[in-house]
């Protein structure tokens, strides 16, 4: 009887350092989330880079010249591409606890055997899934279009999955933060949408005037596009190195203070 009661004593985990069942039921959940309504998360995402492609294609015409030595408009599609990237992971981590914490059902990862680790984790690769799936879907509609070189996958995987990484971990915290979608609204209007339009996507930052590059080097999106359309061109403002080892050391941060303020219940428990 003593046996008995030791093996199932409340509160103690009986899954090992990690539930694996738990953490993949939980990322199986958030992918099914997003692919349920993939006209929104999938489609729309496509068709605003498509849109930016075509205006700024038509707009600037055959007179722009070259930039790092392609074409303006295949300068662009990778730079259009890691916005996207960027921007719904932000949108899937922060719309997956801003809709369980309004809707009330956020007690069911409270109470379930989930620790900070595998909530965090599952909700954040869940956000990069749907980053990827975009990105991928953009390239086969961008190579009908116009001509997209690949210079290396592995650094497109790279920074692809470090910008994911943090704005899924962006996501995630200010989805803990905001008590209402107007919260998350100023996020991405006063912080995501300015640091991406200022951070090399429609144009090489060594046009820049020296303050406003020094600026730039200090902006965490540069480095994440510069990085991934790296990857496509072979050509880059920045360097590579410094990037990759400055979103590594980020992504490591801004998943602590997500993983934190899930741990401490910051604003769900009460």
């Amino acid at each position: 009887m003593v046996e008995l009661n030791k093996k199932y004593q409340i509160g103690v985990r009986r899954f090992g350092f990690i539930n694996w069942v738990g953490f993949n039921s939980l990322w199986l959940k958030e992918c099914n989330r997003f692919m349920v309504v993939w006209q929104q998360t999938l489609l729309s995402p496509l068709v605003s880079s498509l849109l930016f492609l075509s205006v700024l294609s038509l707009a600037i015409g055959n007179d722009r010249g070259e930039v790092m030595g392609y074409s303006f408009i295949s300068f662009l599609a990778p730079g259009l591409i890691a916005m996207s990237i960027l921007t719904q992971s932000f949108s899937h981590s922060v719309s997956s606890l801003m809709i369980s914490k309004i809707q009330g059902n956020i007690v069911d990862m409270l109470y379930a055997p989930l620790s900070a680790l595998e909530v965090s984790m599952a909700i954040i690769l869940a956000a990069i899934s749907r980053s990827f799936l975009i990105a991928l879907i953009s390239i086969v509609v961008f190579s009908f279009i116009i001509k997209i070189p690949i210079n290396s996958i592995f650094y497109i995987i790279i920074f692809g999955f470090l910008g994911s990484f943090i704005l899924g971990c962006l996501g995630f915290i200010t989805g803990m933060w905001a008590e209402k979608f107007d919260h998350t609204a100023t996020i991405t209007n006063f912080v995501i949408t300015p640091l991406s339009f200022l951070s090399g996507v429609f144009y090489s930052i060594n046009k820049l005037p020296d303050f406003f590059q020094t600026v730039s080097y200090i902006n965490p999106f540069f480095y994440m596009i510069d990085g991934f359309r790296y990857g496509f061109l072979g050509s880059s403002d920045g360097s590579i190195s410094i990037g990759i080892i400055y979103l590594s050391i980020l992504s490591f941060i801004m998943w602590l203070i997500a993983f934190y303020l899930y741990k401490v219940g910051y604003k769900i428990k009460s």
